[in-house]
């Protein structure tokens, strides 16, 4: 048993680097492995046979087929319709909720969620509801719908062969519908008809100029005929100042040049369009000799620019002196063509813990960073000095052309621009068809799981449905080296005898009550360890205890089973447990609190949703 609490002690601190969230879960992951190793618990032959598992190679196979249906126009059409049938808040959750369920049960759900958070946010925009009132539904829509099938989420891939490595063979592609359909179904009916009351309702983020108040505190400057910036590139202007100021435009003549774009030299009567803060305005003026003479700044509340009031006053001071009492120069400025674009950072972006400079956005990606929100506020910090997390939510201004390809190299979501790309039938028909015929052949036992839907994949790149440098880039590396992993290291729990510890405790703890207490007990743990785990990794751990469980009570293996794959995909709790509820964090403004206010009851009707069904249509016997 020694080999028992070395593993205990592995998986310990493992969940411990998951919940502080210093480093990445996959490098987590990757640790727990080689301590396994190292410390004798998995054999060294053995340490990295999880990347050929068929459970790693389903879920890469998904998320390429996941591409190429929104490659082929396919979630783009749902989302054309979406758009045209949401008009009052009941009928946009309603939609938005139901479409991430349906697309969530044949994709990579952080992929049907991260492809109709834009539609969202566009339609919260269009009709003026408040995206807090739809994406944290999105968000957990996306997690219920992963319930409906084989390929919906990734523990339920894992809980499939795990059932097969016993022996009992793998879960086919709808074994899990009839208890997955009915926890969607029932949790779609609590959100649309109660859980939204207790959604926290964030006012005055339903667009970028009230999220980020941008017009609110733009300045102009104007280049002096002596100025000392006269014939200076911006980039020589920008270190004058203490910080990286976004020049967003440049005004010569009745032409304004954007400031990503503008490579040439400044010269006298140019205007400026930027924002800065009080002590680089001060600069600007003192080492460059911008002046505030010609210019124009907004006089909107201070308060409501997010701390950018006072780095107007000296604009706003000198536009009145020279515009006089009653002059309209004092109105906000336009921003309508200055390619501003907002972007979520995903929990997969190479931006996470890392600052501007270290990125060199503007050099390698031509992207200026204008401001961060965070929670729903703007950060008042300099912009060099953030470390950007995931569910950030960036303005950036760059070229509209690279702007997506950027993006998507940063790890970026861009939020309600998102620009449909229809008019393709025939590769949607393709895409389709495919997808068809990998499903028929896992449904009539010709192929498993893993060969039907990588095989799928491959045609899919072939014919050229989704170009091969798309179908590297879907796979995420990240998820698929967590898998690979902590697959070992959870096998190790229950060769190591530690799964079975457990069992034996829970089983004399509750020797005395009836087996469906101890699923409610089994469906409890999984559900709390998803909330600050990845749900693959609660799944991983979780099963070879609901297998001790089972031959524990000498009682049919499935229904532990599905009680592990219904709750490690229930974190509704807290923004951490799942990718989708981090996702939605930035841009509903929403705090840490409020996951579990519409959270909890939505747990709870889970539990008592999922544990009766499983027992119909998973015996004990």
């Amino acid at each position: 048993m020694q080999d028992a609490y070395v593993v205990f002690a592995i998986l310990g601190l493992t969940l411990v680097g998951f919940v502080w969230g210093r480093f990445r879960y996959d490098l987590v992951a990757m640790a727990a492995l080689l301590a396994s190793v190292l410390l004798g618990v998995v054999p060294a032959e053995e340490a990295f046979s999880g990347f050929g598992h068929p459970a790693v190679i389903t879920v890469a196979a998904v998320l390429i087929l996941s591409r190429g249906f929104e490659h082929a126009g396919l979630v783009d059409w749902i989302a054309e319709k979406t758009l045209a049938a949401a008009s009052h808040p009941t009928w946009q959750l309603a939609v938005l909720t139901a479409t991430v369920i349906l697309l969530s049960a044949v994709m990579n759900n952080v992929g049907a969620l991260a492809l109709l958070l834009p539609v969202a946010v566009r339609v919260a925009r269009e009709h003026g509801t408040s995206p807090s009132m739809l994406l944290m539904p999105l968000a957990f829509g996306s997690l219920l719908g992963g319930l409906i099938t084989l390929i919906g989420t990734p523990p339920n891939i894992i809980i499939s062969a795990f059932r097969a490595g016993q022996g009992e063979g793998a879960f086919r592609m709808f074994d899990f519908a009839p208890v997955g359909g009915l926890v969607a179904l029932a949790g779609f009916a609590f959100m649309l008809l109660i859980g939204w009351r207790f959604i926290p309702h964030r006012k005055g983020q339903a667009s970028a100029d009230t999220l980020f108040e941008t017009s609110a505190y733009l300045s102009e400057l104007t280049v002096a005929e002596d100025a000392k910036a006269v014939g200076w590139t911006l980039r020589q202007l920008r270190e004058v100042c203490s910080d990286p100021v976004p020049i967003l435009a440049v005004l010569r003549g009745e032409t304004r040049h954007p400031g990503h774009r503008f490579y040439g030299t400044l010269a006298a009567g140019d205007i400026l369009l930027l924002e800065a803060g009080t002590e680089d305005l001060q600069q600007l003026e003192d080492k460059a000799g911008l002046t505030f003479g010609a210019a124009r700044a907004a006089t909107a509340n201070p308060q409501a620019s997010g701390g950018a009031g006072e780095a107007d006053q000296p604009a706003t001071d000198a536009a009145a002196a020279a515009a006089g009492d009653g002059d309209e120069s004092t109105a906000p400025l336009d921003t309508e063509d200055l390619q501003l674009v907002e972007a979520v950072v995903r929990a997969d972006s190479m931006l996470i813990n890392r600052t501007v400079a270290q990125l060199r956005l503007l050099n390698q990606h031509g992207l200026h960073l204008v401001a961060v929100s965070r929670d729903g506020a703007r950060l008042k910090q300099r912009l060099r000095e953030v470390r950007f997390k995931t569910g950030d939510v960036l303005l950036l201004q760059g070229d509209e052309n690279g702007l997506s390809e950027s993006l998507a190299e940063l790890g970026c979501l861009p939020l309600a621009s998102r620009k449909l790309t229809l008019g393709r039938p025939r590769q949607l028909a393709l895409s389709l068809c495919i997808f068809a015929l990998a499903i028929a052949a896992m449904l009539l036992d010709l192929l498993p799981a893993a060969v039907a839907l990588s095989t799928a994949a491959l045609i899919t790149l072939a014919v050229g449905v989704l170009p091969l440098r798309e179908g590297y880039d879907a796979i995420e590396g990240s998820v698929i080296v967590l898998l690979a992993a902590m697959l070992p290291v959870g096998q190790a729990l229950d060769t190591s005898g530690g799964a079975r510890m457990i069992a034996d405790t829970m089983l004399a703890v509750g020797s005395g009550w009836p087996p469906i207490i101890t699923l409610c007990a089994l469906f409890l743990l999984t559900m709390l360890l998803s909330n600050v785990v990845n749900n693959a990794a609660a799944a991983l751990l979780m099963a070879p205890i609901a297998a001790s469980l089972a031959s524990g009570f000498s009682l049919s293996l499935d229904p532990f089973l599905m009680v592990v794959a219904v709750s490690a995909s229930c974190a509704f709790l807290t923004p951490i447990g799942h990718q989708s509820n981090t996702l939605v964090m930035g841009p509903g403004g929403y705090r840490f609190q409020d996951y579990w206010k519409l959270g909890l009851p939505l747990s709870a009707l889970t539990m008592l949703v999922a544990i009766p069904s499983i027992l119909l249509f998973w015996p004990l016997a």
